[in-house]
């Protein structure tokens, strides 16, 4: 007996999750895709100096997560772009973002209210991709396990995963921005997410994935939306990982006594005072080291 069975959610679950993402949802993912890369330092000085950089990393902003997924299962990384509508969206949604005359599309889908309704309905298809990367995954290598889990964390992350690349596009090198190393809220909850999603589809999860779907859904929905609204960087998932990884991971040691570490983890020797000075020589001693290096010239 599945657990959704005991909530009236069932039907609604199910519409919900047969709701088309093209074009409505698919529109929403475009515009806060570019927004945020409008945001980058830089990226308007580099949409006039160069439009096709600039399209190019906006392509990325919009379909990193299927490239990515493309190349994990040995797929055409371009496939998806023989998808002419949604490359056709993509790119007036660039257009708009980055060239429409005052600033008047830029200034609409940023105004906060419009702004978080765009960021809901990014959620929708983040998660939708999700479960389609761990679907499909799972047709392709039925008891793959790590491979529906890496599949789906890429299709929910996948932009993110890629940023190191398309900064290079940019211009721009900063692997300390590495996304693995300093995991954001979507590509932590995409990485639950996927597991959650690779449990359903192994039938360890006693929930259907059309409920599922809407219930994780609604948590990225509300975690996003406050975030956003609020300005916020704080994961909601610190308080439960500040519970759990001491215990399993062990804490962060604070360094041996005599040594200490800096941020990039190598050890350096505590300072000393440097030593006195030596003596300074007298003039007898100089004349004789004088003497000393011009006979040695002479041989």
């Amino acid at each position: 007996m599945e657990l959704s069975d005991a909530l009236p959610l069932g039907e609604l679950a199910a519409a919900f999750a047969s709701l088309p993402v093209f074009p409505l949802f698919d529109t929403a993912y475009f515009i806060v895709s570019v927004l945020y890369l409008k945001y980058e330092p830089g990226a308007v000085e580099m949409s006039r100096k160069s439009p096709f950089a600039s399209w190019l990393c906006a392509m990325l902003h919009c379909f990193g997560s299927y490239i990515l997924a493309a190349l994990l299962l040995g797929e055409a990384p371009l496939g998806y772009f023989s998808n002419n509508s949604s490359v056709i969206l993509a790119t007036a949604v660039w257009y708009l973002i980055f060239f429409c005359p005052m600033n008047l599309f830029y200034k609409c889908v940023s105004f906060l209210p419009l702004k978080l309704v765009f960021v809901a309905m990014k959620e929708v298809v983040r998660v939708r991709k999700i479960a389609a990367g761990v679907h499909h995954a799972h047709h392709l290598y039925h008891h793959g396990w790590f491979v529906m889990m890496a599949t789906g964390w890429v299709k929910g992350s996948g932009v993110a995963l890629m940023s190191n690349f398309e900064q290079l596009l940019r211009g721009v090198w900063k692997p300390e921005t590495n996304e693995i190393l300093h995991m954001s809220f979507p590509t932590k909850a995409s990485l639950y997410g996927t597991v959650l999603f690779t449990l359903q589809q192994t039938h360890w999860l006693p929930i259907s994935e059309a409920n599922l779907i809407f219930f994780f859904t609604m948590f990225m929905i509300v975690c996003k939306v406050f975030m956003t609204a609020t300005h916020s960087h704080a994961s909601p998932f610190a308080p439960l990982e500040n519970l759990v990884c001491p215990v399993l991971f062990g804490s962060v040691s604070s360094g041996h006594p005599g040594h200490h570490h800096d941020h990039h983890g190598a050890p350096h020797e505590v300072s000393h005072p440097p030593p006195p000075p030596p003596p300074a020589k007298s003039k007898e001693e100089l004349n004789e080291g004088t003497r000393k290096r011009k006979a040695k010239k002479a041989e």
